[in-house]
């Protein structure tokens, strides 16, 4: 599915994105930084030592990534340039802030990748693994909010993906997404 928003590609594809060859991917970090399962994981398994270190030198200087922030670092032996760690919220039953914490969580990645200069970005299916938000509800505030962030921006980025990990995922983002063609 592919939309165009301005001058915005965004589109949802099924990929490890991991290896994708964009400016920044996103990676759904716990607040650590320090690695862990799923796509944080592989991030840091795919790009290697150099991204744990410079998680490292920022956990110093800041402490924990508080949910919905994000950071931005290298992306070591990856094809992208830059990875941009974001936390997102674990799923409580949607009660806890949760939709407004996962908005926060693109909101700010979109901010920081504009910051920096950053054309190209993918995003993974963020907080959908073990934190446990359920992928049609994740979908619909993960767009939102990058349709509304792409509108208030319309001029700036090249394209925008989402990456799902399996068709089940990636079917879930394009469904949302196609209510936005115009």
């Amino acid at each position: 599915m592919e939309i165009k928003r301005g001058k915005t590609t965004i589109k949802t594809i099924v990929a490890d994105i991991t290896t994708l060859k964009v400016d920044a991917i996103v990676n759904a970090a716990n607040s650590s930084l320090m690695g862990g399962g799923g796509v944080d994981g592989a991030i840091h398994r795919a790009g290697g030592p150099t991204i744990l270190e410079e998680c490292k030198k920022i956990v110093t200087k800041i402490g924990r990534l508080p949910t919905g922030e994000a950071v931005i670092t290298t992306a070591g032996n990856m094809p992208s340039k830059y990875v941009i760690h974001t936390v997102g919220p674990v799923w409580h039953g949607g009660n806890r802030r949760e939709p407004e914490l996962l908005k926060n969580c693109y909101i700010n990645s979109l901010k920081l990748a504009k910051e920096k200069g950053i054309k190209t970005i993918a995003f993974p299916s963020i907080s959908t693994g073990v934190y446990g938000y359920p992928v049609e509800k994740a979908a619909k505030v993960a767009v939102k909010a990058v349709i509304d962030f792409v509108e208030e921006n319309p001029d700036y980025f090249d394209e925008i993906i989402f990456c799902g990990y399996d068709p089940y995922t990636e079917k879930h983002y394009a469904s949302e997404l196609s209510n936005y063609k115009k």
